[in-house]
């Protein structure tokens, strides 16, 4: 149960630390001076740490073990928190930096974890840690605007975002308890991480991942669907600001974006776990999110609506591009170099994301241009994971 549990407790950390961001995103502007270009690096920041520290992660894994690599991440995710709520501009980027570099951790290990103790069930297993990180990720971005202005309402001295960026060191704090108590009780073998298990070889594996095409296919699937959904996370408030909504109904919207995600993630994880080649599921999976892009230029009146409908692709396509990496290699250790690969590629690609759309929001004055590159992005996102989606395995021969 302690096994289960702390996957689960992991993933709930993997991203209330971002998405309580976007919708005080305007207010951490503000009360530092940010542009919008700025705010959008300040967006794009963790992103990048993803980028450089995802295809790292692996030797570190080797090197501590996968349990303990993964118990530093988590104690590094609270002092990041903590220097980026409690000071001034300097331990604001510090603090973020901190943040990308802990997440970006166990955002490589989570799969490999999936793998090595749930190898007959990852899809299953996939979406139900997807749903979990899916719910915390929606709970930060709907309470953000609330606890910011509750705390702000105490009077003189109270920053609200500093409390509703600030909050999430306690769920942090909770999962590192429940990863250390399952660091005491799971089997010692698997305890001692990739460093110890004898199919996790040292040897001859990173040089294939990064030559193959396969591989390729499923890091460009991650990349463009992280590029997509940060800077949906991190723009669709200030989006719908520029449409004349409040900032709670704005927080609202993220959070139903977020939400539904939960139950798409559980459906693309049951389709997923019932075919050998997922093509159809991981291609389709983008139509909901383009029928919401085009609706937003279109009909903009119906943000909601369109919030929906995004979400509907949004915890679809994560759970396939998480699932794809265990679902096309082997063993645990191909599974964390190429988790490594996809993530800090992809990542990179994403951290692009936010940035080109402050950019692009400050250069031509609306929103189109952006949503018109998002609606790009899926397309060619799509093409990705229906190739990512082959039966095949990275490192080994294709055939037929």
């Amino acid at each position: 149960m302690l096994t289960v549990v702390g996957v689960l407790l992991v993933a709930a950390c993997l991203r209330p630390a971002i998405t309580s961001v976007g919708p005080v995103l305007d207010r951490i502007g503000a009360a530092h001076g940010f542009g919008r270009g700025t705010e959008g690096l300040l967006a794009a920041l963790p992103l990048l740490a993803f980028a450089g520290v995802s295809p790292l992660t692996h030797r570190l894994a080797l090197r501590l073990g996968m349990d303990r690599t993964v118990l530093a991440a988590l104690g590094l995710l609270i002092i990041g928190i903590l220097l980026r709520s409690s000071g001034g501009s300097v331990l604001l980027w510090i603090g973020t930096l901190l943040i990308g570099v802990a997440i970006a951790i166990n955002n490589v290990l989570v799969p490999a974890v999936v793998k090595r103790d749930f190898g007959g069930r990852i899809a299953a297993v996939t979406g139900a840690y997807t749903a979990i990180m899916n719910t915390f990720a929606a709970i930060a971005s709907g309470i953000a605007v609330p606890l910011a202005d509750v705390d702000r309402g105490r009077g003189p001295g109270h920053d609200g975002w500093r409390t509703s960026i600030g909050i999430w060191v306690v769920l942090t704090a909770i999962g590192l308890v429940f990863w250390v108590a399952r660091m005491r009780t799971v089997d010692s073998v698997a305890s001692q991480g990739i460093a110890t298990v004898p199919v996790m070889s040292r040897s001859g594996s990173d040089h294939s991942v990064w030559r193959s095409p396969l591989a390729w296919q499923v890091t460009i699937t991650m990349g463009l669907q992280s590029t997509v959904f940060y800077t949906m996370v991190n723009w669709l408030p200030s989006i719908e600001a520029d449409a004349g909504v409040s900032p709670a109904t704005a927080g609202l919207h993220l959070f139903l974006y977020q939400a539904i995600g939960i139950l798409a993630a559980l459906a693309a994880s049951t389709l997923l776990g019932r075919v050998a080649d997922q093509r159809l599921v991981a291609s389709m999976i983008n139509i909901p999110i383009l029928i919401a892009l085009a609706g937003m230029i279109s009909f903009p009146q119906l943000l909601s609506v369109w919030a929906v409908l995004a979400g509907l692709t949004s915890g679809g396509s994560i759970t396939v591009a998480l699932a794809l990496i265990g679902l096309r290699t082997r063993l645990a250790a191909d599974t964390a170099r190429l988790s490594g690969m996809a993530q800090g590629v992809g990542y990179l690609l994403a951290a692009g994301g936010p940035v080109a759309a402050g950019w692009l929001r400050q250069t031509t004055g609306s929103w189109t241009a952006v949503i018109m590159m998002l609606i790009v992005l899926t397309l060619l996102q799509g093409a990705a994971a229906y190739l990512a989606g082959r039966n095949r395995f990275v490192g080994e021969p294709v055939t037929g």
